[in-house]
């Protein structure tokens, strides 16, 4: 059974919170931790920095390479919801702004989703609109930006990346 105890000091003090004891006698006080325990932690923490962020900071490239296939695929994650909906996927014409707005034209959309297939159109890593092509080299679609150098071809960042490539 736990006792309420007041201890001699509170009533001195005309403090009149009693103290918690399990056994009748005073809580131990809690302590934090100590400046020797927080350096350890500071250093270990910078060392850990030291050591991993230039991994993520050292190559901006291919964090832009990765970004730009995880849109393409969601677009053609929202493009494959369209034509489920829709029989067909929009024209090169009607475009990639077909999944934000209702198209006009051929071919028709006559089950658009009220509110769009997505909110907004990402532009590529390097500030440039995905380019869409419909039907594409393969018979489907074609989902892609041209890289950095905004040109065909290239290696590296200024490489294409598409759909066919993710």
């Amino acid at each position: 059974m736990m006792k309420i105890v007041k201890s001699e000091k509170m009533i001195e003090s005309g403090t009149t919170s009693p103290q918690l004891a399990i056994d009748g006698t005073q809580p131990r006080k809690q302590s934090g931790f100590s400046l020797i325990e927080l350096i350890a932690v500071v250093a270990i923490l910078g060392i850990l920095a030291a050591v991993v962020a230039p991994k993520i900071f050292g190559q901006p490239g291919k964090a832009r390479i990765a970004k730009a296939k995880t849109e393409i695929s969601g677009i053609q994650s929202a493009l494959q919801m369209y034509k489920l909906e829709n029989i067909n996927y929009p024209s090169s014409e009607q475009g990639l702004m077909a999944l934000v707005e209702q198209p006009s034209g051929e071919p028709e959309a006559p089950n658009w989703q009220e509110g769009g297939y997505l909110d907004r159109l990402p532009k590529d890593p390097w500030g440039k609109e995905y380019l869409y092509v419909s039907p594409g080299e393969n018979g489907d679609i074609d989902i892609y930006t041209m890289g950095a150098d905004g040109q065909s071809g290239g290696e590296g960042e200024n490489s294409d990346i598409g759909n066919w490539n993710l």
